[in-house]
């Protein structure tokens, strides 16, 4: 792909993947940062980018990739007892750690899945995107992302009850 080519392909992409990576990073530097890293990098792969079916959902897939890397990097591995509080104002110093060590290990489980089931649960759980916007970016079908979100929350869920019947058993001991 030839310089003008890539103007007329890729750049018009700048707005959609910069609001993508605003509402991602929630921080205006950082998104502005990883789509312009995001551009280099397809800029660097210009020779490869008619290879792929869909130059946008490639293009979100980085922003997104990189995005979750600059969290991950920000973020501290504890969540703030603060918003465990707000979540539960009623609750005693004791609940709150519980609750917060729950909020932890949901955390590692899900770091712990393959990439593709990671990325979907997060978008579709967390982020709340819809079925369709995540197929969309991600470039697979949506019926590989329900296939794909099904299987990461069976996973979560059986890591999540063996964990809790593990601690259970200690405690019994």
């Amino acid at each position: 792909m030839e310089l003008k080519q890539f103007k007329i392909t890729v750049l018009p992409l700048r707005s959609k993947l910069l609001n993508y990576a605003r509402k991602l990073t929630e921080n205006p530097d950082d998104a502005e940062d990883t789509v312009q890293e995001v551009l280099l990098k397809l800029w660097n792969k210009r020779l490869e980018l008619e290879q792929y079916r869909n130059i946008e959902a490639f293009a979100m897939t980085i922003t997104h990739n990189l995005c979750m890397d600059i969290r991950r990097t920000k973020r501290t591995d504890d969540v703030p007892l603060e918003y465990v509080q707000a979540a539960n104002s009623s609750g005693t110093p004791e609940q709150l750690l519980e609750i917060k060590d729950e909020i932890r290990l949901m955390r590692e489980i899900i770091d712990s899945l393959p990439t593709l089931q990671r990325t979907i649960i997060r978008m579709k759980d967390i982020e709340e995107y819809e079925t369709e916007e995540i197929a969309d970016i991600t470039g697979c079908n949506p019926e590989a992302i329900r296939s794909n979100l099904s299987r990461a929350r069976k996973k979560v869920r059986e890591v999540y009850l063996q964990t809790i019947q593990e601690r259970t058993r200690r405690k019994q001991a």
